[in-house]
């Protein structure tokens, strides 16, 4: 086996979503937008297109890794690695400008992959912000000027057993922790730090940490952390780091668990490639239990599904990122009758989000593809190359304003895909 690199991994959310970040409508300001769920918020898209596809309102240089970015307000943040330092980034939303940068020590390198990372999309928590590095360095900046508040070493810490791609699993805030699959020894698989001063709060279990990012989620008076560490999917307390439920998912071997668990209507969806396909089970504040498990309704090796218009309904890329350009699939599944409503083969495999009536896909080819998120069959409503193909993975796009912003290892780009706050007419087309 010869897994590709793992950008950071899609999380999802469906109902009963809920983070502690208070973000304003148009704010990206952690992994797949507000709710952690790939749904834009308050966002629409132009009606149209041009042949060439959307406008580039402007690029500059950027450096490697696969963390895509986050973005508050007119701030985008960036987390890329240059020679022997990881770098975040703050860049003005509207001209690109570097705003300020703050780095930090890195000197990983791949084993299976030749790439340095970093994988995991900051998080924006307020006037902060967060990353977690390829070696697991845990860091909090100020958004003002980039200033460093805290840094934890996880691997120091709670010495884990390394990935096969370095760390790669982006960290979620709630209240006033931060909620990291840190995937340590001795009772630390899951650790909670302080946002304030990076002390440890809690931690609980004993597993390899995975490349899914953990999302939180009501159920009744309980907030639960859902997370997929190598070999399971847990449920923990929140608040109190208590272990709730705990189901086996994932394999031994060459192996990796990517995507992130999405959550509906009190239950929660987890697909893994390399024969491991989905989970759907069922849960509450204090239990969880298994309701399908299916090795070929969906098998995606690291992209989130993305929720649909209405309950149940969710679009997920299939398939590898290294079975080769042209092998992946898009469908549409109903989690109700647990059925596949339509799929559309012979795509480039990406990822997904969602804004309005209209799925933006992302593609390791370089694409940018817009479908109709309808149940009823594939409309496919235009698609353009935006960047260079790449056989080493994809960064997620973000999408806040009206712009999408999306990088390769060479260049970030923001583009033109819908109107700004306050109705902003479409550009004179190219």
């Amino acid at each position: 086996m010869s897994p590709k690199l793992f950008p950071r991994l899609s999380s999802g959310l469906l109902s009963l979503a809920l983070t502690s970040l208070s973000a304003d409508a148009g704010d990206w300001p952690q992994l797949l937008g507000p709710n952690r769920n790939g749904v834009a918020v308050q966002e629409t898209l132009h009606a149209e297109w041009s042949a060439q596809g959307p406008a580039v309102l402007w690029e500059t240089p950027v450096g490697a890794g696969f963390a895509g970015l986050a973005v508050q307000g007119d701030r985008a943040i960036a987390f890329v690695r240059e020679g022997r330092s990881e770098l975040v980034r703050c860049y003005n939303t509207a001209s690109g400008k570097v705003l300020w940068e703050s780095a930090t020590p890195c000197n990983w390198q791949g084993g299976i992959s030749s790439d340095k990372g970093p994988r995991c999309v900051p998080v924006i928590a307020g006037d902060k912000v967060l990353t977690f590095g390829v070696e697991g360095r845990l860091r909090c900046v100020r958004l003002a000027d980039g200033q460093e508040l805290w840094q934890r070493d996880t691997n120091a810490d709670f010495k884990p057993l390394e990935g096969y791609f370095g760390v790669g699993s982006t960290p979620v805030v709630f209240q006033d922790r931060v909620i990291v699959n840190v995937g340590g020894r001795d009772n630390a698989s899951v650790v909670a730090f302080s946002l304030n001063d990076g002390s440890t709060l809690w931690q609980v279990f004993t597993d390899a940490a995975s490349y899914s990012s953990p999302i939180v989620t009501k159920t009744g008076d309980t907030t639960l952390a859902l997370v997929v560490t190598r070999l399971h999917l847990l449920g923990i307390n929140a608040l109190t780091g208590e272990q709730v439920f705990s189901v086996a998912f994932g394999a031994r071997g060459p192996t990796v668990n990517g995507a992130t668990p999405i959550v509906d209507k009190g239950r929660v969806f987890v697909s893994s490639s390399y024969n491991i396909g989905s989970l759907l089970a069922e849960f509450t504040s204090t239990s969880i239990q298994e309701l399908k498990r299916d090795e070929t309704f969906l098998a995606t090796q690291y992209a989130t599904p993305v929720a649909g218009p209405r309950a149940g309904i969710v679009f997920a890329v299939d398939g590898r990122q290294d079975d080769g350009l042209g092998s992946a699939s898009l469908k549409c599944l109903d989690l109700n009758s647990w059925t596949i409503k339509w799929e559309q083969t012979g795509l480039d495999y990406g990822s997904a989000i969602r804004v309005d009536k209209d799925l933006l896909v992302l593609t390791c080819g370089g694409e940018l593809i817009r479908v109709r998120a309808s149940e009823d069959r594939y409309q496919e409503v235009a698609r353009a190359q935006v960047l260079k193909p790449s056989d080493s993975g994809y960064r997620l796009p973000a999408l806040s304003g009206g712009r999408l912003f999306v990088r390769d290892d060479q260049t970030l780009r923001c583009l033109d895909v819908g109107p700004r706050s306050g109705g902003a007419t479409s550009p004179t087309k190219k």
